[in-house]
């Protein structure tokens, strides 16, 4: 979650050669991805976010830090699908690895894979959380305590990336 350029979509497809889904709301960026893994059957593109709930947004576009909770000159209005009806549409039964990377968004996603039971069908998360949402530190520290009790965290370096790994 949090395409960019695909280039994370393309280090982990070198080393794993697996299925992967890429969601970038950013048309433009979403277009870029597609134009580069067209003839790659293996990684499907999405041109919405993952969320909470369906909705549209106004994304404020700054390269790889393009946010909904930053400012900024130049804005986009990108859709947002409900993660779990996403889930079910696609029968989606277990994720091996979910890299978010979602610029703030990744507090009331998290929330709500938690909240649904959902977090329970990924087997690793993958998460960098972004300090400049209001209460981020609080925020992240009750995520945590959440994800205790289904995940345990193989590595962390705060604000810069951290793994759960599902319990057996």
């Amino acid at each position: 979650l949090g395409g960019y350029e695909g280039q994370w979509a393309s280090d982990i497809y070198a080393k794993y050669r697996c299925k992967i889904f890429v969601f970038e709301p950013h048309l433009p960026y979403a277009q870029n991805i597609k134009d580069r893994f067209r003839l790659n059957g293996d990684l499907t593109i999405f041109d919405f976010g993952l969320s909470s709930k369906t909705t549209e947004v106004s994304l404020s576009i700054s390269d790889d830090a393009s946010s909904i909770y930053k400012p900024g000159e130049r804005f986009s209005i990108v859709k947002l699908e409900d993660a779990v009806s996403f889930f079910q549409s696609h029968k989606i039964k277990e994720v091996d690895l979910m890299k978010v990377n979602i610029e703030g968004g990744e507090f009331e996603l998290i929330d709500y894979l938690i909240e649904t039971g959902l977090i329970t069908k990924v087997k690793n998360l993958q998460v960098q959380f972004h300090d400049f949402v209001p209460d981020a530190y609080a925020w992240r520290k009750r995520i945590q305590e959440k994800l205790m009790q289904t995940h345990s965290q193989t590595y962390n370096f705060d604000f810069v990336w951290e793994n759960w790994r599902l319990k057996e």
